[in-house]
């Protein structure tokens, strides 16, 4: 079906092939994930390209496709591509193989820049599996790494507790480099895990997430190592006080620029718009950053059935602390299936 939809897609656009590049969306087409592979597809037939190491491996993966073994893959595209009109290419073919391209083949080459983003955003039945099972495995590190976090452990302590837990209940590697920002460091959007001290007092964003069998999951949290004061209070009621609107809301047909706005308006009454730095969120699936992406002049873009995006509000006021929740949502026909379980109530350890 994959393979189907985008030979329509190609004959929309004029296409009479397209050579595939990019190693993410090769394994989407084909499920290899070896590191040298190229693919070639045509009105009459579709190409699996490699060289004597991954053949055997190929084989044995990649079905309804032509196999060649070869260590000059553009060599035969040329060859294959010799009496066709054109030949589309993908943003990740590099220079050096677009100018050997140029000079073989006949075909015009004509860039094709995100032709797979269209299917990938939409996930199969199979792809949501996968990424619940990314979920629930950061759900059950984070609940582990709640017993783990005291005074006197370093942010990169915690990180490192949270990466090892997640591939010791079945993550094949990080999706993203955990973020643990404590302190006034919890007012850094993106605070990378660094070597500072957690104290009493301190406010804790944690942002992190796995592959599981290639599919991605990304959660945040916030919590406190002792009882905040008033004004942590409120900023906390407040940014999940905007994560559950916009879980409230989220279905197919909404705007994505509603999708942004929704949430933004709770900040901006509350009197933190300008503390609130970066998109709402964003899709997720093969890739940590995927379509869509959401702001306000979005007007004419509606969420779809089986979209896999990030709920991601947050409130950050500089050399003083910040907040953000993010659950990753499936969008639904009436609603939205909120995948990440973990508790959003004020955690205090």
């Amino acid at each position: 079906m994959k393979i189907k939809n985008i030979k329509e897609k190609m004959k929309r656009q004029g296409l009479d092939s397209l050579v595939v590049t990019d190693r993410i969306n090769i394994y989407y087409l084909t499920g290899f994930s070896g590191t040298a592979a190229t693919v070639l597809l045509t009105e009459d037939a579709d190409y699996f390209m490699t060289d004597d190491r991954y053949i055997d491996m190929a084989t044995s993966i990649v079905e309804d496709m032509t196999l060649i073994s070869t260590r000059d893959a553009f060599g035969e595209i040329s060859k294959i591509t010799g009496n066709l009109n054109n030949l589309g290419f993908e943003d990740s073919l590099d220079f050096g193989s677009y100018l050997s391209l140029s000079k073989t083949s006949k075909a015009e080459l004509i860039p094709s820049s995100q032709f797979f983003m269209d299917f990938r955003q939409i996930k199969t039945d199979n792809e949501i599996s996968l990424i619940r099972t990314a979920c629930q495995i950061t759900d059950h590190a984070f609940e582990a790494v709640l017993e783990f976090i005291q005074p006197g452990k370093t942010e990169i302590e915690a990180a490192n507790f949270l990466d090892f837990k997640m591939r010791e209940l079945g993550a094949s590697g990080l999706s993203f480099d955990t973020i643990i920002a404590s302190g006034k460091r919890s007012s850094l959007p993106h605070g990378v895990a660094s070597r500072k001290v957690i104290e009493k007092g301190d406010v804790i964003t944690l942002d992190f997430g796995c592959f599981y069998e290639h599919y991605a999951s990304d959660m945040t949290r916030t919590i406190f190592v002792g009882e905040p004061d008033s004004k942590m209070r409120e900023i906390y009621d407040t940014v999940r006080k905007a994560n559950q609107a916009l879980i409230d809301c989220a279905k197919v047909g909404l705007s994505y620029a509603d999708f942004d706005k929704i949430p933004r308006d709770i900040i901006e009454v509350a009197g933190y718009g300008k503390n609130f730095s970066h998109g709402i969120g964003h899709g997720f699936g093969l890739e940590i950053h995927e379509l869509p992406y959401f702001n306000q002049k979005m007007t004419d873009n509606y969420l779809q059935t089986n979209m896999i995006v990030t709920d991601e509000p947050g409130i950050y006021i500089s050399d003083f602390a910040g907040v953000r929740i993010e659950d990753d949502l499936l969008i639904l026909e009436n609603g939205c299936e909120v995948l990440t379980k973990s508790p959003k109530e004020l955690i205090v350890i």
